[in-house]
């Protein structure tokens, strides 16, 4: 079910992106989009994974760097199933973890020092379980698709605006006058609003995913649920101060700080309802 809505928003951005390359250029204009896209998705598909791990400084480590937290990753990957990911330590005190790579054979996880320091080594096992589950479930490359979208729609929003100010030209020649203006300046303004609020929401369906699946690795629903709760309250009293809104949708919980109507516009469910979900997943068990 989750696949299913996770393909149907991915067709929303692709469907809206290339009505928003009609609006800027017609035909041409919609073939341009289409194009774009295509060439961003093969971009991020190879590429945003070292990106990613770059921006954040991240170290490789190796089994006699961190024992413990390399033979937990390693363990965890034999259990699922899954080909024994790169390790990774972000130097920064924000507890927190991200996975990344294009699919289980190229994958990485990382986690901060921060997260290392505050946490029990069931609760870190909660938590490279979760980031293990996005691997399974492709959820890297899912996201990244998303917010290549998501920009590329702003970027072409911008565009629209720009070009609605200054000339209006496609309108006069196709007879759209005020009407075409009024038109493009609209989809201007709410095509990058909705592509944002698509992407949020498939964000937010594969953390649920992620949670449970990770729950499933390791086994232990309530460790998972516990350090979700260490890690809500440690990434508001320190936040990530590198981190960037780009990739905030990578990490177990959001790195950056906001309150009130930003809440709304979150790439991680409210964090009260996913540890809801795992307590009454250990209930079950």
């Amino acid at each position: 079910m989750q696949r299913l809505k996770t393909t149907f928003l991915l067709a929303l951005l692709t469907v809206l992106m290339v009505t928003m390359g009609q609006a800027l250029g017609g035909r041409s204009g919609m073939m341009m989009a289409f194009v774009l896209a295509l060439g961003m998705n093969f971009f991020s598909y190879w590429f945003s994974d070292k990106i990613v791990l770059s921006m954040y400084g991240a170290q490789e480590i190796g089994p006699q760097d961190h024992p413990m937290f390399y033979n937990l990753v390693r363990n965890l990957a034999a259990g699922a199933g899954l080909p024994m990911p790169k390790v990774y330590i972000i130097p920064s005190d924000s507890p927190n973890a991200f996975a990344t790579g294009r699919n289980p054979e190229h994958a990485a996880v990382a986690a901060t020092e921060g997260i290392l320091r505050i946490l029990s080594p069931e609760e870190l096992e909660g938590v490279m379980a979760h980031e293990l589950a996005h691997v399974q479930n492709r959820d890297i490359l899912i996201g990244t698709i998303a917010a290549t979208f998501a920009g590329a729609i702003s970027m072409i929003g911008n565009m629209l605006q720009w070009g609605a100010m200054f000339a209006g030209g496609r309108d006069d020649e196709e007879g759209g006058g005020i009407g075409g203006l009024v038109g493009s300046l609209a989809m201007a303004i709410i095509a990058p609003i909705a592509a944002m609020l698509i992407q949020m929401a498939v964000s937010r369906s594969r953390e649920y995913l992620a949670d449970a699946t990770g729950a499933e690795i390791c086994g232990r629903p309530l460790a998972l649920a516990s350090a979700l709760r260490k890690l809500h309250m440690g990434s508001q009293a320190l936040p990530m101060q590198e981190a960037r809104p780009a990739t905030a949708h990578m990490f177990i919980v959001n790195p950056l700080t906001g309150g009130g109507v930003m809440q709304l516009f979150s790439t991680h469910p409210p964090m009260e309802d996913r540890i809801a979900r795992l307590e009454q997943m250990a209930v079950r068990r």
